[in-house]
C-alpha cells in the first residue's frame, strides 16, 4: 500500500479496535514494513492521536484516550447505529440529551454515504417507539437543520403553527436549541418581527437554512439562550407553587419525576415531600404525579387539587 494517507486511515481503523496490535501484524495487514509502521505512527501522534507502544520483541500499539477528542473513523454498521440513537433520542427531548447531541447528529448526517443515509431512514421509519406520552416529538430532521444553521449562522425560513393554531412564515436569525428535558425551542431573532423571539420545535414546519450568513446578535440585557426560554415560558404561563407528600422513599419518587420539578426531601423511611415551582399545565403534573405510582397527598397549590379531584371523578366513572 504506497498510498500514505490512505494507509494511515487504515492504520487508524485498525487502532480504533478495542485491543493491542502487534507491530508485524499490523505491517502484514497493510502489507508495509515493520519500519513504515513505526513511522505512520509517529505521523498520527502529531495528528493528536494518543498511540501507546508496549516494548518487547514484538512490540504492540493500542490507542488509548487522550487530552482531546480525535477524529473517529466508523464503519457502516457503527455510523448507522449511531446515528438512529441519537435520532431516537433527539426526537423526543429525553431530559439530558441536549443541543450537544442534536449537534453531532448534523454532522454525522452531513457526511453521511447515500446508502447509509436510507438505512438509517429505513430504520427508523419502520421502529415505534413505546414512549409515555409525556413530550412534544420533534422530527430529527427539523433538529439537524436548526443546529446546522445555528452553527453555520445562516438565515433559516420555516413555517410555524402558534398555539392557537394559527400558521404563519418566518424569516430568523437562529441562535441557540434549548432542551427542556420535555420539549426543544430555538432562540431566534425574528426579522420579520424585529424582535427576540422562542419557537416550539415541534411546531415548525419545512426549515430551509437560506445560505446568507449573518453576524450573531447578542441577546437582550446579556442574557443566556436558557434564561431567555425559561423567562418567556414564564410570560405565557403562571407559575405554580407545589407542595406534595408522597408515601414512597425520596429516592424512588426522585427517580420518577422530572428534575427540574426540584428534588423531594425524606420526611421518614417511607415518605417524602416535593416543595418547588413549576410552569406546567395542571394536566401535564398531573400526569407525572400518577406515573409516580404510590400515594400522594397535595396540599398546594389549590388548582392542583381542583383538577385532581375532577379527574378522579371523571375516571371514577369511567371505571363503571
Amino acid at each position: 500500500m504506497t498510498d500514505t494517507p490512505a494507509r494511515l486511515l487504515n492504520l487508524l481503523s485498525l487502532l480504533q479496535t478495542p485491543r493491542e496490535w502487534p507491530g508485524s501484524e499490523l505491517a502484514d495487514r497493510l502489507r508495509v514494513s515493520p519500519r513504515t509502521i513505526r513511522r505512520d505512527i509517529g505521523r498520527l501522534r502529531d495528528l493528536g492521536y494518543p498511540v501507546e507502544a508496549t516494548k518487547g520483541a514484538e512490540g504492540g500499539y493500542r490507542l488509548v484516550a487522550g487530552a482531546a477528542m480525535p477524529p473517529l473513523l466508523l464503519d457502516d454498521e457503527e455510523a448507522v447505529a449511531i446515528a438512529v440513537g441519537l435520532r431516537a433520542g433527539a426526537g423526543h427531548a429525553i431530559e439530558g440529551v441536549d443541543e450537544a447531541s442534536v449537534r453531532a447528529l448534523a454532522k454525522l448526517e452531513q457526511v453521511l454515504p447515500a446508502r447509509l443515509r436510507r438505512r438509517v431512514s429505513s430504520l427508523q421509519n419502520a421502529t415505534i417507539p413505546l414512549t409515555r406520552g409525556d413530550g412534544a416529538t420533534v422530527d430529527p430532521h427539523t433538529l439537524t437543520a436548526l443546529a446546522g444553521s445555528v452553527t453555520g449562522r445562516e438565515r433559516l425560513r420555516f413555517g410555524y403553527r402558534s398555539g392557537e393554531g394559527a400558521e404563519s412564515k418566518r424569516l430568523v436569525e437562529p441562535h441557540r436549541l434549548v432542551s427542556t428535558g420535555r420539549r426543544w425551542y430555538l432562540v431566534a431573532y425574528d426579522l420579520g418581527r424585529e424582535d427576540w423571539r422562542t419557537f416550539r420545535v415541534d411546531r415548525v414546519r419545512d426549515p430551509f437554512a437560506t445560505g446568507a450568513r449573518f453576524t450573531p446578535r447578542g441577546l437582550p440585557a446579556g442574557g443566556d439562550a436558557a434564561g431567555f426560554v425559561s423567562a418567556s415560558m414564564a410570560r405565557n404561563q403562571p407559575e405554580l407553587a407545589l407542595d406534595i407528600t408522597f408515601a414512597a422513599p425520596a429516592d424512588r419518587v426522585t427517580a420518577r419525576l422530572p428534575g427540574y420539578l426540584g428534588r423531594p426531601e425524606p420526611t421518614g423511611p417511607d415518605s417524602c415531600r416535593l416543595r418547588g415551582n413549576s410552569q406546567d399545565s395542571l394536566e401535564w403534573i398531573a400526569l407525572r404525579l400518577a406515573l409516580v405510582d404510590c400515594e400522594f397527598t397535595v396540599h398546594g397549590p389549590p388548582a392542583l387539587r381542583e383538577h385532581l379531584k375532577r379527574l378522579g371523578t371523571r375516571l371514577t366513572r369511567a371505571s363503571g
